[in-house]
């Protein structure tokens, strides 16, 4: 007996836009499971894990603090993924941004100046695409794989960050803490209300995935992307350079992994510290295939994973959850879309013998 994977004549439309709901519902049956078998009570603890978070007024604001890099990064993503460019680095590109935005505030820290903050979302998006610019230069002339590239990238920003910020960015009067100084009233993103703490970040993030949205659907850029994506001899016929698509795409969503990085930095934290992120760079991965690559999708589906950061944090108070419950909850959600996903495009065949079949997975 052998199972074998048979490629559908034609994806059924139906079922294409409820793979992600019912990738969604399989995560919560999988998910209750979970809770049982820690010893919680299944409704109870997804009530806290999913509900109990919404119900407070800055809890919202919360979510919208980690909505924002999250859907920044995939709409940068889903550009790269679409025209078959692997950039799996986005943490480290959401890193340098962070870092290179942080100059001014860090060097120059008496500068003060309306310029200043627009400055440093200008050089945190150069720095992000300046990173994701190595892997593109790999590729295209040594033909050296951008998942691997991108990937072992990330620890070395990690790594230059906290090397920062204990050595020659620690901040003198920090008690030896290794962190910088903290950023001016003209570094710091202004909230968006008075009354809570979500900044401008939820609107750079909406306004970047309209404008990719507009791009990949009525622009030539967009056009070049899908093409590319889907048949690189194609392309070629077209008169598109898929040397070019690497260099753009990869900058692209280093860019606005770059700006996430700064934007959380002068945003939520106000100065540079070993650890910026939760992993909104790899989450960002599972936000963009949950959207379905679509940038309109992924405004929906970063909000759904922000929840689950915002859900764990409430989880460990409320019913004495471990952290890494958070992590499962997204890997099961990545797991359940590509699995769902697959099933689409595919058929499942259980080959028994020589000639007798059993298909399975129809619609």
């Amino acid at each position: 007996m052998r199972i074998e994977l048979e490629r559908r004549g034609s994806a059924s439309p139906l079922f294409s836009v409820i793979s992600p709901i019912l990738s969604l519902l399989l995560t919560l049956v999988f998910g209750a499971i979970l809770f049982w078998l820690l010893g919680k009570g299944p409704l109870s603890a997804l009530y806290s894990f999913f509900i109990d978070p919404l119900t407070e007024v800055w809890s919202l604001h919360e979510l919208a603090i980690k909505a924002g890099p999250l859907i920044l990064i995939a709409v940068g993503l889903s550009v790269a993924y679409r025209s078959n460019n692997w950039n799996i680095g986005a943490e480290g590109q959401f890193t340098l941004g962070a870092i290179t935005g942080s100059i001014l505030p860090v060097l120059v820290p008496s500068w003060h100046s309306p310029l200043v903050l627009p400055l440093m979302m200008v050089m945190g998006m150069l720095g992000g695409a300046l990173f994701a610019a190595i892997p593109a230069l790999l590729k295209t002339r040594f033909n050296t794989n951008e998942i691997l590239t991108s990937l072992m990238l990330v620890y070395i920003a990690q790594l230059f960050l906290d090397w920062l910020v204990r050595g020659p960015w620690r901040d003198p009067k920090g008690f030896n803490f290794p962190r910088s100084l903290d950023f001016s009233s003209d570094a710091v993103l202004p909230p968006l209300l008075d009354s809570g703490r979500a900044h401008a970040s939820i609107i750079f993030a909406l306004l970047a995935a309209v404008l990719i949205w507009f791009m990949m659907r009525y622009m030539l850029k967009g056009f070049e992307v899908t093409v590319l994506g889907r048949s690189e001899r194609a392309g070629r016929f077209a008169g598109f350079s898929s040397r070019r698509m690497v260099w753009f795409s990869l900058m692209l969503s280093g860019a606005l992994a770059g700006l996430a990085g700064i934007s959380e930095v002068s945003g939520s934290i106000g100065h540079l510290q070993p650890s910026i992120s939760p992993g909104y760079g790899f989450t960002a991965i599972i936000v963009a295939f949950l959207g379905r690559l679509n940038p309109l999708g992924i405004i929906a589906s970063g909000f759904v994973l922000a929840l689950t950061y915002l859900g764990g944090e409430a989880a460990q108070l409320s019913i004495g959850i471990s952290d890494k419950v958070t992590r499962v909850f997204q890997g099961l959600i990545l797991f359940f879309v590509l699995s769902c996903d697959t099933l689409i495009l595919y058929r499942v065949r259980i080959i028994f013998g020589a000639g007798k079949t059993l298909a399975e997975g129809k619609h």
